[in-house]
């Protein structure tokens, strides 16, 4: 089945970088899109980043509003791996990191950012 296992996560000052990586296996890791996703507490979950599978068409990765040109998504297909460098960190963007593919969810890793 589904397997997803995400690190990376910490404490952060504002303004500081850090970099999530996600682990998959159980399916064709380049035909699927892989996402993050983030929960903030008390909040819902929302999407952060897309990247798409290799046999997708035009844009290759999205992201949302509030993390664009902050955060990047990769992945390395090689490794089975999706990625997500995080930039110009704000409080803001403390929360629950999840990556997500198929129907599946990883564990989470969670990330504060503050001073």
């Amino acid at each position: 089945q589904v397997h997803l296992v995400e690190s990376g996560g910490g404490l952060v000052q504002p303004g500081g970088s850090l970099k999530l990586s996600c682990v998959a296996s159980g399916f064709t890791f380049t035909s699927y899109p892989m996402k993050w996703y983030r929960q903030a507490p008390g909040e819902e979950r929302e999407w952060v980043a897309t990247s798409a599978s290799i046999t997708a068409p035009g844009l290759t990765r999205y992201y949302a509003d509030s993390v664009k040109g902050r955060f990047t998504i990769s992945r390395d297909n090689a490794k089975n791996t999706v990625y997500l460098e995080m930039n110009n960190l704000k409080h803001e963007d403390t929360g629950v990191y999840y990556c997500h593919a198929l129907d599946a969810w990883g564990q989470g890793t969670q990330v504060t950012v503050s001073s």
